[in-house]
């Protein structure tokens, strides 16, 4: 197996949450990859079977960092911790980060509005960047849906389609949900009061004013996501579709770069990419 060299001072020393998933898999690659960072943590939870091995041993390669359970023994030694788990664990995560002084990228998604409240207090401590979706080419179709929300504002319906694979756990997805919040607040709408998640039955008309949603779950798909914007005589559709989540992993690192100026606050990709 071979062995990682040590970084150097001037690199970024991440820690990684879920390191035995699909996604901690890709972002552990990811940040091998990058010569500007260095794995330095690996997380997982206290009944993972990979618990003790090297975090990279799935690669081939000996990074000397051992998957561990110990969230301070993990984050000791990490500057980020990029974290794609679920909003419980993310919590528990925040706190130690919030005590040892670790910046986070989070990409967890599901949150409920407390808790969304607890990040935002814990980011007061420390800088935290928070996405539903972390791919480049998602957050630039934010910023279109937002222009056409605003050209399409009369006249036309408001639909979000949204497919994954039949693992994901939460639905409509943390991407389908942002897309909503953009186009409401684009429109001088409060998302809460005008989604409609599910239809069945004798529904009556639309309600012009509402936006829906409607979820898929299937396969292996990896994110597909569509907003229709349906009027008389014409419909425009936005669309993203992700096949690898290598999107979602270079997002991160790039948001773990930017986070390197950053003393204390709540960010977003739009943030990290200078849409605002």
């Amino acid at each position: 197996m071979t062995e990682l060299s040590a970084p150097s001072s001037s690199t970024r020393r991440i820690a990684i949450a879920g390191a035995s998933g699909r996604m901690g898999h890709m972002l552990i690659e990811a940040v091998r990859n990058a010569d500007d960072l260095a794995l330095a943590g690996a997380l997982d939870r206290a009944d993972s079977e990979a618990l003790g091995t090297d975090a990279a041993a799935f690669l081939g390669f000996t990074s000397g960092v051992p998957i561990v359970s110990d969230l301070r023994a993990g984050l000791q030694g990490a500057q980020v911790l990029i974290d794609f788990t679920r909003p419980e664990g993310t919590l528990a995560h925040l706190a130690v980060c919030r005590e040892l002084g670790v910046q986070a990228v989070i990409g967890t998604t599901g949150f409920s509005e407390a808790q969304k409240a607890e990040i935002a207090e814990i980011a007061k401590d420390i800088a935290i960047m928070m996405a539903p979706n972390m791919s480049v080419g998602v957050n630039v179709t934010f910023k279109l849906l937002e222009m056409a929300a605003k050209a399409l504002s009369t006249g036309y319906d408001i639909e979000i389609i949204e497919a994954h694979h039949r693992h994901k756990v939460d639905a409509p997805s943390g991407t389908a949900l942002k897309m909503g919040e953009v186009i409401a607040d684009a429109l001088g709408r409060d998302l809460k009061e005008c989604a409609v998640y599910a239809r069945e039955g004798i529904t009556g008309e639309r309600d012009p004013s509402t936006i829906g949603f409607s979820a898929i779950r299937g396969g292996d798909i990896v994110g597909d996501h569509t907003v229709l914007f349906a009027g008389t005589g014409e419909r425009i559709e936005i669309t993203h579709k992700s096949s690898s989540r290598t999107t979602y992993a270079q997002g991160s690192l790039r948001a773990a770069r930017f986070l390197a100026t950053q003393k204390a606050g709540l960010f977003d990709m739009f943030d990290v990419l200078g849409l605002k």
